[in-house]
């Protein structure tokens, strides 16, 4: 996408700014203004700062949703990204709605400039027409209310047009995007968590337009992940765990009452009766990472399983023959230089960004759009030293400890086995899902799991595919 170009006519008027007399400058993509008591100069920067603008009689109104407080109002908080997983956790970018009021000495003048700032917005190619999704029964059930009181205001105030459906159960949102005309759209936004965009991209790439439909997440070049078991396929954006990480996501569940404690509490009931569990890493190291691991023989590459393999569309949508959808990357394998590491192994993360969670940084090095996936594998060792990794992750140290293999990935392959000392095996897990499950337990409203536990599991990444609304 083209940098967008405002409009180059400068602007300047006797007003007053939030009550304030000042000289208000309009030039390019920026307000500023100086107040007459000889203050600091503000500015605003429109296209990341500024939502919308409207005329009452000779008052301009500027919407705003800005990380630095610029406006001078104490808004309700809305944090870009979720908090310090979004890159917001030190307030640096962490933004809140407010507004601006610009008194000019006329309505003519007033006039005059809310047409100027409406044609600088309107230059920014913004999206006009946009389909919400909104689950009303994820995490606290408070889909609803963030999208009624944080997300519905400002798409009314840069003057948005929308449709807004609710997810009845799972999977619903993959069965949205896979049949909504997107000819009417010109983006999705989901008011969720990870799990509806994940089904929303998996329902896209379904599509005989997925080309075109994957798309419509439009603005930033964004890493998407295919997951692989055979000829069954999954596609994934932010990561997929095994081991310690998976077991604390899924099985704490059952504690969902506690609120975000559940997380912390269920790890410290793990690390004291901690799993290890048997199995091989095998991977394609991006450059720089060549010495992770051993070399593989060419007779045990990944290619003689089968998990590189095409889809068989016909079969997985039951066309009939006919073939639609996106079928994952394809990789030559010829062209590949495999290495692998053994277990026994804590935890295995795979990850596409750096956060785990507001205050975990289980991916350091994690880039969105760098077309690898970062590896962070613990391997055995005692559970004291688990517990001071984890205390190390709330910046990424914990990647520095002789325990823990941290190195990047084209394409990698889990092949799980059972834990130590146990007939049972584990839990894959990706962007909190279930992929496989192999300790024999299901819960009841868990529905049946998409690949096996025990065969191998390849991924692979496809940089560039998908495209998502990003602030500038």
């Amino acid at each position: 996408m083209a940098d967008p170009q405002p409009p180059t006519d400068v602007l300047v008027e006797s007003a007053r700014v939030n009550g304030a007399a000042a000289e208000a400058t309009l030039s390019g993509g920026e307000l500023a203004w100086r107040p007459r008591d000889g203050g600091e100069e503000r500015r605003l920067e429109l296209e990341s700062e500024v939502v919308g603008c409207r005329v009452e009689g000779r008052k301009l109104k500027l919407v705003t949703f800005s990380s630095c407080g610029g406006d001078g109002e104490q808004p309700s908080p809305l944090a870009c990204g979720g908090g310090k997983g979004g890159g917001g956790g030190d307030g640096k970018t962490r933004r809140r709605r407010g507004e601006v009021a610009v008194e000019m000495e006329s309505e003519d003048a007033a006039a005059r400039w809310g047409d100027a700032l409406r044609d600088r917005l309107a230059s920014f190619g913004r999206p006009k027409r946009l389909f919400i999704i909104v689950n009303p029964f994820g995490g606290k059930r408070s889909g609803r209310s963030i999208f009624q009181t944080e997300v519905l205001p400002l798409i009314e105030a840069a003057g948005i047009l929308y449709t807004m459906q609710e997810t009845k159960h799972r999977l619903h949102g993959q069965e949205i995007s896979h049949s909504l005309d997107l000819r009417k759209y010109d983006g999705i936004i989901c008011v969720s968590g990870d799990g509806v965009m994940v089904e929303v991209v998996n329902g896209l790439l379904q599509r005989e337009d997925w080309e075109t439909a994957i798309k419509v997440l439009e603005m930033e070049w964004h890493n998407l992940y295919c997951t692989r078991l055979g000829k069954t396929r999954f596609f994934s954006v932010l990561m997929l765990t095994w081991g310690l990480v998976a077991d604390v996501d899924i099985e704490s569940e059952k504690y969902r009452w506690m609120g975000s404690a559940r997380l912390e509490f269920y790890f410290l009931l793990r690390v004291l009766n901690l799993r290890r569990y048997n199995g091989r890493v095998l991977f394609v190291p991006a450059p720089g990472y060549e010495n992770v691991g051993d070399p593989v023989e060419a007779s045990t590459s990944c290619e003689s399983n089968g998990s590189n393999a095409g889809v068989d569309e016909a079969e997985a949508n039951g066309s009939k023959g006919e073939t639609c959808g996106y079928p994952g990357p394809s990789m030559e394998e010829s062209d590949l230089h495999w290495r692998s590491l053994n277990g026994p192994f804590v935890s295995v993360w795979l990850g596409n960004v750096p956060f785990a969670s507001e205050d975990a940084m289980a991916a350091p090095k994690a880039e969105f759009s760098d077309g690898y996936l970062d590896a962070a594998i613990i391997r055995d060792c005692p559970r004291w030293d688990v517990l001071g990794l984890m205390f190390q992750m709330k910046d990424g140290a914990y990647i520095e400890s002789p325990h823990v293999e941290y190195f990047k990935v084209k394409a990698i392959r889990i092949e799980p086995g059972l834990r130590v000392g146990s007939g049972k095996g584990g839990i894959i897990d990706s962007d909190g899902e279930v992929l496989a499950r192999g300790d024999g337990s299901r819960a009841d409203d868990e529905p049946e799991h998409l690949m096996s536990y025990g065969p191998p599991i390849q991924l692979t990444v496809d940089r560039g595919l998908a495209t998502i609304f990003s602030p500038r």
